[in-house]
């Protein structure tokens, strides 16, 4: 999944750099979940992990990623669902699943309304973010994982699992740059394509983990770990209307829209880590008022809050290191500066608490 700040590609750098410093543990902290890439690894190397991000679409991804350790059965569905031809005889259950919600029909629904050129033609610049076919498609799977809700045919972690590929889905064939703030006006080769939802791969790390779908600054009290790691956001940007679409399919609520992009209501989601005074105040919150052993903030070097700032932050509570490593910059970022520059540093500022 494309998503400003998305660790995957890193992660491996990070690790041994934590290693190197020893920061260990059994316990491991994500307070911003994002596409839950950070969450997935430390629990592949068996962590016990806790999780939390804002916004609805990590929280489905946290369901089906970090709180679930096993395959889904859908037991109550198969029973329910027509005989499909496969092109496999080894189909898991959630392929067998994943193929008849792609098999649908589609219907003209809130995304389709809204989101493609044939139900925004009535507007000056119609929204192309989804070819019409598509856009009816996502409607028909979003409302068909509902109806099977609603008609308890699957459990709520089989829920989470369809919604999470579903969301996991939606990039492969969004006619975007990277970010869903913006359309292009002409069509992207991977916007034409008929959509096929994709399924998820899992990790089981025999552990109960726990995810949370809250701004993480109301959970400083529940907090108790070995590693309380923070990717928060860098610049002034807002998270949420970068990913609009994607929390409305998750929610699908039919929220009340505005503008050319067709943007839903952020402002109960807005970050404080947006701004360079109230970041440096809520990372001093985090910092004071958690437990743990080990606090990792993973920051970028172009971020809002001076280096110099963040140090002196953290080392009221402990001894603070700092490292960094070049690594290529979030393609959507190219621009101004971007252009010249292609690569930026990521940060890891490491507190080891102290008293």
């Amino acid at each position: 999944m494309r998503y400003i700040g998305n660790k995957e590609n890193i992660l491996e750098n990070i690790y041994s750099i934590l290693q190197s410093n020893e920061v260990k543990g059994k316990t491991f902290f994500d307070f911003f979940a994002g596409t839950t890439n950070v969450g997935r690894f430390f629990k592949l190397k068996g962590l016990q992990v806790f999780s939390s991000d804002i916004l609805y679409l990590s929280y489905c991804l946290q369901k089906a990623y970090i709180e679930n350790n096993k395959e889904p059965k859908f037991e109550n569905l198969l029973k329910n669902l027509p005989e499909q031809e496969s092109e496999s005889l080894f189909q898991s259950p959630l392929e067998i699943v994943a193929n008849y919600l792609s098999s649908l029909e589609g219907v003209e629904g809130f995304i389709y309304k809204n989101y493609t050129p044939a139900g925004t033609k009535n507007l000056s610049q119609p929204r192309m973010y989804f070819i019409d076919e598509n856009g009816k498609k996502i409607d028909a799977i979003r409302q068909q994982i509902e109806n099977w809700k609603n008609e308890d045919l699957i459990s709520e972690t089989e829920y989470f699992i369809l919604l999470a590929c579903l969301i996991e889905t939606i990039g492969f064939y969004s006619n975007i740059a990277g970010v869903y703030a913006a359309f292009h006006k002409t069509w992207d080769f991977r916007a034409l394509r008929p959509l096929e939802l994709r399924t998820i791969k899992f990790i089981d790390n025999h552990q109960k983990n726990i995810v949370y779908n809250d701004d993480s600054m109301n959970l400083l009290d529940k907090v108790n770990v070995d590693i309380l790691y923070l990717d928060p956001p860098y610049n002034e940007r807002q998270y949420a209307p970068n990913y609009h679409i994607l929390e409305t399919i998750a929610k699908y609520d039919e929220p009340e829209l505005r503008g050319v992009t067709g943007m839903r209501d952020y402002a109960s989601q807005k970050s404080r880590f947006c701004n360079p005074n109230t970041a440096l105040e809520d990372l001093d919150k985090i910092a004071k008022n958690t437990k743990y052993k080990n606090l990792v903030l993973s920051y970028n070097s172009e971020g809002i809050m001076p280096s110099e700032k963040i140090i002196e932050t953290l080392k009221q509570y402990g001894p603070v290191k700092l490292e960094q490593f070049e690594y290529a910059r979030f393609k959507s970022n190219n621009n101004g500066l971007a252009r010249t520059k292609k690569t930026v540093y990521e940060q890891l500022y490491i507190l080891k608490r102290e008293g």
